[in-house]
């Protein structure tokens, strides 16, 4: 079997019939959380609506635990969802990002910060595919630091949206959890580039052998 087949080859419980499995329930719940970025930017960019937009903020980062969840408890682990699961994070995390620092929710350096890991970890994939790898399994610090951030943004514009002793204990949470998700998201990442290096040794020993 080749590395591309090994790196693409199906997992989770089930075997190979539900790891091929599209229309299961935490694929849909999946692209649900899809849909939710782009009606978080419209809520939160165009009308303004902060309530409406923490409300999605929170079910989005909540459903974010209960698609796993789902998945390992009913035996629907499928490669289209562990595809889907890390795409939707992603894209929670960087439209977040980038629609708070456009309304100044957060500075830009801590932005720029997150942005930079993720820069890091599209060229250890680059790399992984160019020898013949897929994706590397998420690994549980990188969920740990998706989970901090998705719980520190709703909070933090909860802070922004409001005054007074609520304002200050919600960013003091918020900013608690969003530096914490930024030490561990960076960790995950640096973990990656160590797994995607070995894998390329491996690789460069096997053509040389």
């Amino acid at each position: 079997m080749s590395r591309r087949a090994r790196a693409e080859q199906p997992r989770g419980p089930g075997g190979d019939d539900a790891a091929g499995r599209v229309l299961t329930l935490p694929n849909l719940i999946s692209f649900v959380r899809l849909l939710g970025v782009p009606l978080f930017l419209w809520l939160f960019l165009v009308v303004e609506a902060d309530v409406a937009a923490i409300v999605v903020l929170a079910i989005g980062g909540t459903s974010d635990w209960v698609d796993g969840w789902i998945a390992r408890r009913l035996g629907q682990v499928s490669r289209l969802g562990e595809l889907l699961d890390p795409l939707a994070d992603r894209l929670y995390i960087l439209a977040t990002l980038l629609a708070f620092t456009a309304r100044e929710v957060v500075p830009w350096p801590f932005t720029a910060a997150l942005l930079a890991r993720e820069l890091l970890l599209l060229g250890s994939l680059a790399v992984l595919r160019r020898h013949g790898y897929g994706p590397p399994p998420v690994h549980y610090v990188g969920k740990t630091a998706t989970f901090l951030l998705l719980a520190a943004f709703p909070v933090l514009l909860l802070a922004a949206a409001t005054t007074s002793v609520t304002a200050t204990t919600a960013a003091a949470i918020g900013w608690g959890l969003a530096w914490w998700g930024l030490v561990l998201y960076w960790v995950a990442g640096a973990m990656y580039v160590v797994q995607a290096a070995r894998l390329v040794r491996a690789a460069r020993r096997g053509v040389a052998a």
